[in-house]
């Protein structure tokens, strides 16, 4: 599944040449994957009872093109692959009014035992909680 968010280009995101500071596209990409996580009804599996916590392990990011102020941004949210440990999304940025890519991001995931702090294998309960996983751990058994 794809998920889509816009977010539009605020002062307070841009620098003084009205150019949005590169930290500012993570904040974005992280929007966009809440969203992606509201769509298939997966917020409560970011607090999930049982002390399983969705980490930010490694992030990949090539700028492609500046966004500036007043600018609308389309940012697309997909599973990519997941591995053992992993959970890997692709994202990437479109300049709205262009439809040319402003950046495109790899953001790897983690599960971790919130009481341990060890890293979680997903299992058949993680793959019941979030089913999407299915199709894409079956090539990592």
């Amino acid at each position: 599944m794809k998920s889509e968010i816009e977010i539009k280009i605020r002062g307070y995101h841009a620098d003084h040449f009205k150019h949005v500071n590169h930290a500012r596209y993570l904040e974005f990409l992280e929007e966009a994957r809440w969203n992606y996580f509201e769509d298939l009804n997966l917020i409560e599996m970011l607090f999930h009872p049982k002390s399983i916590f969705l980490a930010v392990f490694n992030i990949k990011i090539n700028y492609r093109r500046s966004a500036v102020a007043g600018d609308t941004l389309r940012i697309e949210t997909a599973l990519n692959r997941v591995e053992k440990r992993k959970v890997i999304f692709s994202q990437k940025i479109y300049s709205k009014s262009s439809d040319k890519m402003v950046c495109d991001a790899e953001i790897t995931n983690v599960l971790i035992n919130t009481e341990n702090k060890e890293l979680i294998k997903i299992n058949q309960e993680i793959l019941e909680i979030w089913p999407e996983l299915q199709k894409y751990y079956d090539t990592y058994k």
